[in-house]
C-alpha cells in the first residue's frame, strides 16, 4: 500500500514565503489567547522591519548563546487592553514569538546613507 500523499494545504503552507503580515496575524491569534481578548479588540501599536543586533532576536533568553551578527526580523506590539504584547522575529521564523517585557532588547537603529 502506497503512503498518502502529503496534505497539499499543509505543504503549501510550510513553503509559504514569511512575510510581515503574515506574521502580524499569528501575532493577533497568539496576542487573543494570551491575553483572553476578542481579537476585534486588540490594537496593532507597530509592525516594522528591524535589524537585531544579534541572533537571539531581540529577546534573549538567559544562559543561551547567541551568533554576533546582525540578523534582518520584525518587531510587533499589540496592545490589549493595558497590556502591551511584544512580539519579535528573524527573517527565517515562520511564526512570532512573544517576549515578555523583561527579556526585550531594541532593535538596531535603522541605517542611513551609504557605507
Amino acid at each position: 500500500m502506497l503512503p498518502a500523499p502529503p496534505d497539499q494545504h499543509l505543504l503549501a503552507s510550510a513553503t509559504a514565503p514569511v512575510t510581515l503580515e503574515s506574521l502580524v496575524q499569528a501575532a493577533l491569534v497568539d496576542a487573543a489567547k494570551v491575553s483572553g481578548r476578542s481579537g476585534d479588540s486588540l490594537v496593532v501599536l507597530d509592525a516594522v522591519a528591524v535589524d537585531w543586533p544579534d541572533g537571539a532576536g531581540g529577546c534573549p533568553e538567559p544562559g543561551v548563546e547567541y551568533t554576533q551578527a546582525q540578523v534582518p526580523g520584525f518587531r510587533i506590539r499589540i496592545r490589549a487592553g493595558k497590556q502591551v504584547l511584544n512580539y519579535h522575529a528573524t527573517r527565517f521564523s515562520r511564526v512570532p514569538q512573544l517576549c515578555p517585557e523583561d527579556r526585550v532588547q531594541p532593535a538596531l537603529p535603522p541605517r542611513t546613507g551609504i557605507v
